[in-house]
């Protein structure tokens, strides 16, 4: 059943039809690409082809100015690559179907859905802290692509992502970097301030990231931190009783996603509260326990990460009602955002390195790099 959305203009979820979109695309990409090759062999049915027929979805980029080069991250169904696009470096993201008869129809559809439901959620959006979308492409028939050692066929169970390329690499690795020495405080608050402003603007477009971690914030040339990767986001439905389902991952779920319940935007609101606290201690949330043990003490027991005795009151408790376990409770990502920008930073402020329980760096104006 298909409902208006009422006050806040949400969508409801189950008014996108993935499925049929992908069919539509594939049909589309199809037909495009087989009457541009009856046009280079010269063949007489692609004379006959409309003339106002669209060759290219407006997301859709043009393989032959894509140059791919060296895998730079690896993931469950794909890699992502460095590359040039158009003379702009970019990253490339290739989501591999798998080969034909490895992989059944249901996976191939469900991969193929949640790619479209990616590209269909990212081109449209336009923000500092996100990543800018180039373009992408679906693989319904051989396609060739430049790589440094000349052209490749790229398989038909093949697509590829296109977004802009962040040098400073993934967050979680940048806080692994500082484990010992940390970061300073107004780093720390920095990039804070760009995950919420981020966030913020995705629930402005009514999207639900879902999978909110450190793993999934990238940094550029002047540390910007955008929001990549958004394979599992979705837009928000009117009903939280619409959005169920353990989407995430172990440590970042807010407790109504580890048990199974409705959801809605406050659980990216959660996330953020870990990801703030990770920020600050650069270290890992609960790594000593398995999903079990996370998930019933998460949900029974009220478990959170331990908030250092010198991390500042003012940051101390905008983690504290991020990761509240009522989503009611949580402030939205715009508030969040305001807070964050009215801590002063001039005084410093750091929490305790693991070799120098003596001292405390609450108060010291030099914290890290």
């Amino acid at each position: 059943m298909k409902e208006k959305s009422e006050g806040g203009g949400y969508l409801r979820a189950d008014q996108i039809d993935l499925k049929s979109l992908d069919e539509q695309l594939q049909r589309h990409l199809t037909r495009a690409w087989t009457m541009e090759k009856n046009k280079d062999k010269g063949e007489g049915e692609a004379e006959q082809r409309p003339t106002n027929t669209a060759t290219r979805q407006e997301w859709e980029i043009d393989p032959s100015k894509l140059v791919i080069k060296a895998v730079i991250a690896h993931g469950t169904f794909g890699t992502v690559h460095r590359g040039v696009y158009d003379g702009q470096d970019v990253a490339v993201k290739l989501l591999d179907w798998g080969e034909e008869g490895h992989r059944s129809e249901a996976e191939i559809s469900s991969l193929r859905a949640a790619f479209t439901q990616e590209v269909a959620v990212w081109h449209k959006l336009d923000h500092p802290n996100v990543t800018k979308f180039i373009g992408a492409t679906v693989g319904s028939s051989d396609l060739n692509i430049q790589t440094e050692n000349g052209h490749v066929c790229m398989p038909s169970n093949m697509c590829c992502v296109v977004v802009e390329y962040c040098p400073g690499g993934a967050l979680k690795s940048y806080l692994i970097k500082n484990r010992r020495k940390k970061l300073a405080f107004k780093v720390v608050v920095q990039l804070a301030v760009d995950l919420a402003r981020g966030l913020s603007y995705l629930h402005s477009q009514k999207i639900v990231h879902r999978d909110v971690k450190t793993e999934n914030m990238l940094l550029d040339k002047q540390r910007t931190l955008k929001i990549a990767d958004f394979g599992v986001a979705r837009i928000e439905a009117s009903n939280p009783h619409d959005m169920t389902g353990e989407t995430g991952t172990l440590g970042y779920m807010a407790p109504e996603v580890l048990n199974g319940n409705p959801y809605n935007r406050k659980c990216d609101v959660y996330s953020f509260g870990i990801c703030l606290w990770e920020i600050y201690c650069c270290d890992m949330p609960y790594p000593d326990l398995s999903f079990s043990e996370v998930t019933s003490a998460v949900v029974r027991q009220n478990l959170r990460p331990e908030i250092p005795r010198c991390c500042p009151s003012s940051l101390a408790n905008v983690m504290k009602r991020c990761w509240d376990a009522s989503p009611d409770k949580r402030p939205e990502m715009d508030e969040v955002v305001s807070l964050l920008e009215a801590i002063d930073t001039s005084k410093g402020g750091g929490m305790i390195p693991g070799d120098q329980p003596q001292g405390c760096f609450c108060f010291r104006r030099h914290r890290g790099p």
